[in-house]
Formats: structure tokens, C-alpha cells, sequence
């Protein structure tokens, strides 16, 4: 059997995205690919290599109300080829949105790439000498709308939370055991209130304490040559005080128990923290954020968010 010439077969295929008209016209908003499987390096701020495994949106709009379809395959294509060619850098991003408006022609005048994966950093004990693997969801999302190129990043951070007005409520009862346990006007043994401190009667009640979440967006300069992701969230965890641990001995449990102590904070506390550690940041042209605390008193949330309030940024209308 002769060999099949790939064009001879082209020639012969119907496009009829190209071909037929729509039977509605209208301008769409975006069109394109979502959740393509790609692989991904970045190269971080100390020259290492992070690997991983990326989901890619790829998008154009249609502003052509005549035309069926956008050419999909392209998109495809071009993250296939620029995702896997270089390290991911706001250059790149650059590019990419470019090949997609160049390979579309009078078809579009707007592009989007949003890349999901996840991050891996590996974070020392608090007190022991271990280390473990923490891993933060990480979104980076490149529009070029008519020339004009905007650069986001948005990452998650889990952390933890104790109530303030629970330990005040705790306090309380400590204070209220201490005087049924010791006559008022009786000499104290210390060795007797030490012991009595260190017995579950004598702290008869704890503060709440949850895991929380830390949802942040930023709009970053677009002049950098690498994501400063790690830095960003190292900027979100010292702000908090309390970032979830990965390894953990009886002493990195106790110096996290401490950290709580010393951390109370509602979600507001929370909000307002990161709110003031991105304000300082010279890379950061705007930001929004969010705090959840998925308390364990009650069955809902307790939320704050916050944006940087610059015109035409992120709202905080978003909740």
C-alpha cells in the first residue's frame, strides 16, 4: 500500500468551523481548551528546578460574529510546545499569548492562559531536626487584551487559628477552678499549683482551635524573569505566625501549641495581617485575599477578605 501524504489527506478533510456560519451570530467571550495535561518546570530565585504536573485552560475570544469556530488544535499545540521548550517565566507567559492571537489571526483580539499545579517546598521542623514535604495549590493566569498584558498569581496557604474570645471564655474557667481548688487567703504551695497546673482538672477548658485556609491573588509587575512563588508564600506564612506543619515530633507540637498561644486571631486579625505584609510588597501591583476559618464550634465559616482598592483592580465585591 502507498503511504498516505498528510496533505492530499488535509486537502480532502471538511473544516467546517471555518467553512460554515453560525446559525446565531454573536461575539463570544472566550473560546478555547480547558484542562489540558501538560508537564512544567520553573526556575526559582536560587537557580533550583521545580518539576510538576500542570492543567492548562487555553483560551481566544471570537469577536467575529460570522465565524463558527476558533481553530482549538492551535491552542494545543502552542502550550505543547512553549510549556515543554523553556522553563515558566512572565516571558513566557508573554509569549504564549501571543502565538495565540498570532495563529488566529482577524479572528481575535484577546487571549488567556490559566496554568493550575501544585507547588512542593520543604519546610523544617519547628524544634526537631526533620523535614517534610508541604504542597500549595498554585494558579498563574496571563491575559492579553488588546495589547495590553496582565499577570496574576494565586496560591492557598493552610494554616491555623484559635479563637480569642474562646481562650478568654477558657481563661475564665481556669481562674474560676483555681479558686474552688485553693482557699482564698490560704498560703499557696507552689509546688502544689505547679502540679495543679499540669493536670487536665486544673485546665479544665481549652480555646477552639481550626484549620484554616488562606486564599491570595496577586497581580504581579510582569517584568520579572522568574514567579516569585515561594517568596510569596513564605511573605503570607510569616504574616500568619501559624502555617500548618509537615513534620512533627512531641517538641514541634508543643513549640506550635506555643505559636497558637501567642497568635490568637479572629478572621479579621487574619485578613488584616496579610493585607499589610502584601502592601509592603514592591512586586505586588494589587492583591485580593480571603481567610477562612472552618471553625469547629459551629457547622459554617467565618470569613474575611480584603482587597489592595486599586481602580479597575480585583474587587472585594468577590467573596
Amino acid at each position: 500500500m502507498a503511504p498516505i501524504n498528510p496533505e492530499n489527506t488535509a486537502r480532502q478533510m471538511p473544516d467546517i468551523a471555518s467553512e460554515a456560519r453560525p446559525g446565531i451570530a454573536g461575539h463570544l467571550d472566550w473560546v478555547g481548551m480547558g484542562e489540558i495535561e501538560a508537564p512544567i518546570t520553573l526556575a526559582t530565585a536560587h537557580d533550583a528546578v521545580v518539576t510538576s504536573v500542570a492543567r492548562v485552560n487555553a483560551f481566544v475570544n471570537l469577536r467575529r460574529p460570522d465565524v463558527r469556530g476558533i481553530h482549538m488544535s492551535r491552542l494545543y499545540l502552542h502550550v505543547d510546545r512553549c510549556l515543554t521548550a523553556d522553563a515558566l517565566s512572565p516571558t513566557g507567559v508573554r509569549h504564549l499569548l501571543k502565538e495565540f492571537l498570532a495563529s488566529h489571526g482577524d479572528l481575535s483580539d484577546r487571549a488567556m492562559v490559566q496554568i493550575r499545579f501544585d507547588y512542593l517546598l520543604r519546610r523544617a521542623a519547628l524544634v526537631s531536626d526533620n523535614s517534610g514535604w508541604k504542597s500549595y495549590p498554585i494558579v498563574i493566569t496571563g491575559v492579553m487584551d488588546r495589547g495590553q498584558f496582565t499577570l496574576e498569581l494565586s496560591f492557598s496557604v493552610a494554616y491555623s487559628s484559635t479563637c480569642p474570645c474562646s481562650a478568654a471564655l477558657a481563661r475564665q474557667l481556669i481562674q474560676e477552678r483555681f479558686r474552688k481548688d485553693f482557699a482564698a487567703g490560704a498560703a499557696l504551695n507552689f509546688d502544689a499549683v505547679v502540679a495543679w497546673l499540669g493536670t487536665e482538672e486544673g485546665i479544665c477548658a481549652t480555646p477552639h482551635s481550626q484549620r484554616s485556609c488562606a486564599e491570595v491573588k496577586v497581580r504581579l509587575l510582569p517584568s520579572f524573569q522568574s514567579f516569585p512563588i515561594a517568596d510569596l508564600i513564605d511573605c503570607i506564612e510569616g504574616a500568619l505566625k501559624t502555617p500548618v506543619q509537615a513534620a512533627v515530633k512531641r517538641e514541634d507540637e508543643q513549640a506550635f501549641a506555643l505559636l497558637n498561644g501567642a497568635n490568637l486571631m479572629f478572621c479579621e486579625d487574619a485578613a488584616r495581617r496579610m493585607q499589610a505584609a502584601l502592601d509592603g510588597d514592591e512586586r505586588v501591583v494589587d492583591f485580593w485575599l480571603r481567610a477562612s476559618h472552618f471553625e469547629s464550634l459551629h457547622p459554617h465559616n467565618a470569613v474575611a477578605v480584603a482587597s489592595k482598592g486599586v481602580p479597575g483592580g480585583f474587587s472585594a465585591a468577590q467573596v
